[in-house]
């Protein structure tokens, strides 16, 4: 395959995002687990249904003022969420 530095300019770029993403969200993920853990300790439920109702129309509306499909950013949100809340139980029940 010929070399192409126009395609490897873009994919250093999207190896770059991409850690970014990753680190960014390890980072999201410390600030969830010390709030399952704050939920735990003064007995609050590892859900919040309102809460979580709220930060998806955030994600849609920030999508789209983004460009990226608003369905797109509810699902990854929703992804990111389902995994907080299993955190959130698991600090719950001990973990």
């Amino acid at each position: 395959m010929q070399h192409d530095e126009v395609l490897d300019g873009y994919r250093t770029s999207i190896d770059n995002i991409d850690a970014a993403l990753i680190n960014l969200l390890a980072e999201r993920f410390k600030v969830t687990r010390m709030v399952g853990t704050h939920k735990a300790s003064v007995g609050m439920a590892p859900a919040d249904p309102d809460r979580e109702a709220e930060q998806v129309q955030r994600m849609r509306d920030l999508g789209e003022a983004a460009g990226l499909d608003p369905v797109f950013s509810e699902k990854f949100l929703r992804f990111v969420i389902d995994e907080v809340i299993r955190h959130h139980e698991r600090a719950g029940n001990g973990g």
